[in-house]
């Protein structure tokens, strides 16, 4: 389908669908189609990647199926014709259907592979499968062409130039189409330097990140020149955006820049657990804009990066991953303390994850002489503090209870002590003393 149909030609189309050629032709199809899944299948294997822009979730959903079948009827078409000099009908109207299907799955799955977790990818799918089906029945029934010429004759001056609004709408929509082919390229080699041999996660994520930023700028230009745009003219846009960027844009720019510096300094990496602003977690993603920190409950904070390299950050896996914790407990007064130091510490000795060698041994202080009784600090080390650090605080209390319980140490209540003033003597008035 080079060119759109005339109204004749559309009246030829008509009749020839009802002949019986139309059901050899829709023989041919279904052979297409089925060869197309095929071929599909096997090329698939047994990989499953959902966010795939070729094989898609199902193998019908993904870009793959509908351009291999797209191609299957080309050559049928061209068959026919060349050997039956069979004038096609069923399939030039299959071409119209199977490239506009094939549009519409290519620009889907790309934006599903760079935004998966964007909800806007399906208002975008829904939209753009309209736009796209009523513009290729435009373009079948030629309306579209005499559309075009109309929207050519609306034009405006810009300076010395004269733009169309055709020119505009071309432009846009082959600036679509190579932002489509950044989008597709940036995240086909994020995906592949995410699955690299590389150990760090921080330097791919950089080079993933630094890829993107690349091909977008590059597609950009790329889309701005092919709208027939004059690079040389984005000086003033350039200054224009240098003014945005210090004042509008400020606080944008500085989360971008941070994002890079944190990654590239690996100060804080992926899986690192930190406090910040006094939220303590792991830092799971480190995106361009802000960081993500999950905590042991679930809870996710959303960091801007500015924050990472102008606050004070707490990392509790910058050089040793372990992680020094505390236990208080109060004993009454009279208690034998240097009998009961030992049993405190044979008892987390039993502990597993309480670590155990000379750097890391724990310890019982007496840190307070407390208004109820003896304050007693047990301190010792966990060494993956990731795994959870409440639940072995719960078995560290467990052990110190059983410990006193053992040595019948009972943990003083809060006692105060009463003390009754007995009334002062008053002196006997004057009107009681004797004459």
């Amino acid at each position: 389908m080079a060119r759109p149909m005339t109204p004749d030609e559309l009246s030829a189309l008509g009749s020839a669908l009802l002949t019986t050629n139309a059901a050899l032709e829709l023989a041919v199809l279904g052979g297409c189609l089925l060869l197309a899944w095929a071929l599909a299948r096997t090329l698939r294997g047994r990989r499953e990647d959902p966010h795939s822009v070729l094989f898609g979730r199902r193998l019908v959903d993904g870009a793959l199926f509908p351009l291999l079948s797209l191609g299957l009827v080309l050559a049928a078409q061209h068959l026919l014709l060349a050997v039956l000099h069979l004038p096609p009908a069923v399939l030039r109207i299959a071409v119209a259907l199977l490239l506009s299907l094939a549009l519409i799955r290519v620009f889907v799955r790309v934006l599903r592979a760079a935004f998966p977790a964007s909800a806007f990818v399906r208002i975008v799918e829904r939209w753009l499968s309209w736009a796209v089906w009523i513009g290729m029945i435009l373009w079948f029934t030629g309306v579209l062409p005499m559309l075009m010429e109309e929207l050519e004759g609306i034009s405006w001056k810009v300076g010395s130039d004269r733009i169309s609004l055709r020119a505009l709408l071309e432009g846009a929509f082959n600036a679509v189409i190579v932002l489509m082919l950044a989008l597709w390229l940036s995240a086909a080699i994020e995906a592949r330097l995410l699955k690299g041999r590389l150990t760090d996660l921080s330097l791919r994520k950089i080079a993933a990140n630094a890829t993107r930023a690349l091909l977008l700028f590059v597609g950009l230009l790329m889309a701005l020149s092919a709208a027939g745009i004059d690079l040389t003219a984005l000086s003033v846009f350039g200054g224009a955006i240098g003014v945005g960027l210090g004042f509008g844009l400020q606080k944008l720019a500085s989360n971008y820049v941070s994002g890079f510096v944190v990654l590239a300094e690996r100060s804080l990496r992926i899986g690192d657990l930190v406090k910040v602003d006094n939220f303590e977690g792991r830092i799971t993603d480190i995106n361009t804009r802000a960081t993500i920190i999950r905590a042991a409950n679930g809870r996710e904070s959303i960091v801007p990066n500015e924050l990472l390299i102008t606050q004070r950050v707490e990392n509790a896996s910058q050089t040793d991953p372990s992680l020094q914790l505390s236990t208080v407990v109060q004993v009454a007064y009279g208690t034998d303390i240097l009998s009961l130091r030992p049993k405190l510490l044979d008892a987390l000795g039993g502990i597993e994850r309480v670590m155990k060698d000379d750097k890391h041994r724990a310890v019982v202080h007496l840190s307070n002489f407390a208004a109820d009784g003896l304050e007693l600090t047990v301190w010792y080390w966990v060494p993956d503090p990731l795994n959870g650090q409440s639940n072995l605080r719960s078995e560290v209390n467990l052990a110190i209870l059983a410990v006193l319980d053992a040595e019948g140490i009972e943990i003083p209540f809060p006692q105060r002590v009463l003390r009754r003033v007995p009334p002062a003597h008053k002196p006997p008035s004057a009107a009681s003393q004797p004459p």
